[in-house]
């Protein structure tokens, strides 16, 4: 028997068969057979590199959208309303797919500013960002949040705070249930507080205080400290035991992250911390970990935020289920606002037809009575 050194030098390679070794092989995307945004997601599935990575994250939302025993929580990052993303997000409440929303105080803050009839403009690169403060104009990558809009949203916050008892503490979703209430009963425009409280869906916003949402409650508490009134409490552990209390109900559970930072980390969390309420304090809680997984995000690990790291990563922490146990994962390193629409469209495709298909077989059915 031969020993080859670690150049390789002497080693006697055994060429396999690939059919035989059961590999998938590649197929190229023929766009003359592609008629629908699935088809292409599904073409794109069988190349490489984030085509495939699309195709795989197409797969496993399908996954969680079928079954009907998964709770799937959404985690938002990043400038997605801005972005002009929000309705794809509601649609995703609307349609019963996403069950929770996790995101940024400020994601949220620009989409009551879409929800309440306003609008984001673009941004000309000729205009330097000083002339753009002096002009009231906010700067969000290409886009352009105006002041103005933000006074708007303040004083529809002032609205809603002003009704608020102070006796009751606040805390992020009972907040964003209540805006949500105000724009169902007040607006006609769609956006994702309004439809999140029309379906029931509870949206958390962890790192509150970071947002314009969070400068509008401490605005009122100084507005209600210089009246001699009672300010309003927050407490965020309020959000943090709700979210645990209505993850633990589930049989199953996904996750679909667009981006990272807090809320990704904040809903990932949910595992280790009923992991210590049972290892620590001895209760007698089930461990739970997510099931499913789809992350759109272009961060890469190599960077080291929160925001880049994988799925596989998350496993040692207790936060996933393993693949080999059924756990299934899909990331894909892509602008959202490429990547979260064709997944989304694809999806909603493959559901729509299934939908279509049993219509006619119950018509069918009928028929033949």
């Amino acid at each position: 028997m031969k020993h080859g050194n670690h150049d390789g030098v002497g080693i006697e390679r055994q060429l396999h068969n690939p059919v035989e070794d059961k590999l998938i092989p590649l197929e190229p995307l023929d766009l003359g057979q592609v008629h629908s945004i699935d088809a292409l997601v599904r073409a794109m599935g069988k190349t490489a590199f984030t085509g495939r990575q699309v195709g795989e994250a197409a797969d496993v939302l399908e996954a969680m959208a079928r079954d009907e025993e998964c709770f799937v929580v959404m985690t938002l990052a990043g400038a997605m309303t801005v972005a002009k993303q929000g309705l794809v997000i509601a649609e995703l409440i609307d349609r019963g797919i996403v069950n929770a929303i996790v995101s940024t105080g400020a994601l949220m803050a620009h989409g009551l500013v879409e929800a309440t009839g306003r609008a984001h403009f673009r941004y000309n690169p000729d205009i330097s960002d000083t002339e753009l403060y002096e002009q009231g104009y906010n700067r969000v990558y290409d886009t352009l949040e105006p002041e103005q809009n933000l006074d708007h949203v303040e004083e529809v916050m002032s609205r809603i705070l002003e009704g608020w008892d102070h006796t009751d503490g606040m805390c992020s979703y009972k907040l964003n249930h209540a805006i949500g209430a105000h724009l169902a009963k007040h607006s006609t425009e769609r956006g994702i507080l309004k439809s999140a409280y029309e379906k029931g869906v509870p949206v958390f916003v962890p790192a509150f205080t970071d947002s314009e949402l969070g400068l509008d409650v401490a605005l009122n508490n100084r507005l209600r400290e210089s009246t001699g009134r009672h300010k309003i409490r927050f407490d965020p552990f309020e959000d943090l035991e709700h979210f645990a209390a209505t993850l633990l109900r589930q049989t199953r559970l996904g996750i679909f992250t667009i981006g990272g930072g807090v809320p990704r980390n904040w809903s990932q969390q949910f595992g280790p911390f009923i992991e210590l309420r049972h290892r620590r304090l001895g209760e007698n809680v089930p461990l739970k970990r997510y099931h499913y997984g789809v992350r759109i995000c272009p961060e890469p690990v190599y960077w080291g935020g929160l925001s880049g790291s994988p799925y596989s990563e998350a496993i040692s922490w207790g936060k996933f289920v393993p693949p080999a146990e059924g756990g299934r994962f899909g990331e894909v390193f892509l602008d959202a606002t490429v990547g979260l629409p064709l997944i989304v469209a694809a999806v909603f495709e493959r559901l729509h037809r299934d939908k279509a298909r049993s219509s006619k077989k119950t018509k069918r059915a009928k028929a033949r009575k």
